[in-house]
Order: C-alpha cells, then sequence, then structure tokens
C-alpha cells in the first residue's frame, strides 16, 4: 500500500486524532469487544489515509464516526454469530456531528434577521459606512477614499453603527423578558 500524502497524515494529526478517544467510547457503549474497537479504528484510519483529498470533508469528527460505524456494521454483518443486541446499539447510536441543529439553525437565522433589520434602521452614513467595514470587510482608507470623508469619520461612523445597534438588542431583549414581579405602585393601596 502506498502511503497518504502528507497533507492527508497532517489533516489526520489536527482533524481526527482528536477525536480517537470519543470514537473508542463510543464504540464500547455498543457492546463491542475491546479487540473489535482497536481493529475498527485501525480500519478507520487506513481508510482515511486511502483519500486523495479532504476538502469535501465538513465535519471531521461525524466523518470518523460514520467510517468506524459502517466497518462495525460490516464486521457484524460477515459474522456467523451476531449479537442482536449489538447491531441494535450501534443503530441506535448517533453519530456526533459538528453540524448544528435545526433548533440553531432558526435561532441563527432569527438572530440575523434581527441584525439586518437593525443595521437597515441606521442613519444613511451610519448604515453604508458600517456595511462597508462590517459586513463587506473594507478597510478604513477605503472607506474613507470611496465615500470621500476623513477615517476618523469611518471610525467614529462604524463606532455608532455598533453602538445603536447593541443598544437596540438590548433594549428588545429587556421588553420581550417577561417581568418576574409586576412593579407596584406606592399610590395604587391608598383610596
Amino acid at each position: 500500500m502506498e502511503s497518504a500524502p502528507e497533507h492527508i497524515i497532517r489533516w489526520v494529526g489536527s482533524q481526527i486524532l482528536p477525536h480517537e478517544a470519543d470514537l473508542r467510547a463510543w464504540l464500547h457503549r455498543a457492546r463491542l469487544a475491546r479487540e473489535d474497537v482497536e481493529d475498527i479504528i485501525q480500519e478507520a484510519y487506513c481508510k482515511i489515509a486511502e483519500l486523495s483529498r479532504v476538502d469535501h470533508i465538513a465535519s471531521p469528527r461525524g466523518y470518523f464516526f460514520t467510517v468506524a460505524k459502517n466497518i462495525a456494521l460490516m464486521r457484524i454483518r460477515r459474522a456467523r454469530i451476531v449479537r442482536i443486541e449489538s447491531v441494535d446499539e450501534i443503530d441506535r447510536l448517533d453519530v456526533m456531528s459538528d453540524a448544528p441543529s435545526p433548533e440553531q439553525e432558526a435561532a441563527a437565522r432569527f438572530e440575523l434577521a434581527r441584525v439586518m433589520r437593525l443595521i437597515s434602521e441606521l442613519p444613511a452614513r451610519c448604515r453604508k459606512v458600517f456595511e462597508m467595514r462590517k459586513i463587506q470587510g473594507l478597510p478604513q482608507k477605503e472607506i474613507a477614499r470611496v465615500m470621500g470623508i476623513s477615517e476618523t469619520i469611518v471610525e467614529n461612523e462604524a463606532a455608532k453603527g455598533l453602538r445603536l445597534i447593541l443598544r437596540s438588542m438590548a433594549s428588545q431583549d429587556l421588553t420581550t423578558q417577561p417581568n418576574k414581579e409586576p412593579k407596584r405602585d406606592a399610590d395604587a393601596g391608598r383610596n
């Protein structure tokens, strides 16, 4: 077998190796024998080392767990005597993923829409500077040149935009949180 390219070896060392202990524990929870666990992990490393590229792998941890799960299932299917609880346990284990949950994605979309709305409510020049600086990532000098204003004004407008957005978010958060106790007016009890 030909050795893996250097970039694959570096990638495995930095992106896969840190998850080996978690994978080992995960496989032990599936009630696999210790020797089988070690063989599965070794075979998973071999499969990953055979890859010619890794840039398509969005979640190295999830990929490592999926490769190991597939190897474990293949070994169990090949075995003459299969402990049914092993297959059941492996199928019930969720493959760990770095991907956000649907709830996290929905919350992130909501927050993004909220921030975009707050940006759109900024004064015109402040909004333009804020968008160019914070969203497009342009340097202050470039923004100053394009807009025909000084770098100091660019810096001040970007800071002002951030301050206004944070203030709006804080006040919205305060108004959306339920009060623990209603405020009592000192005169309310008097007739």
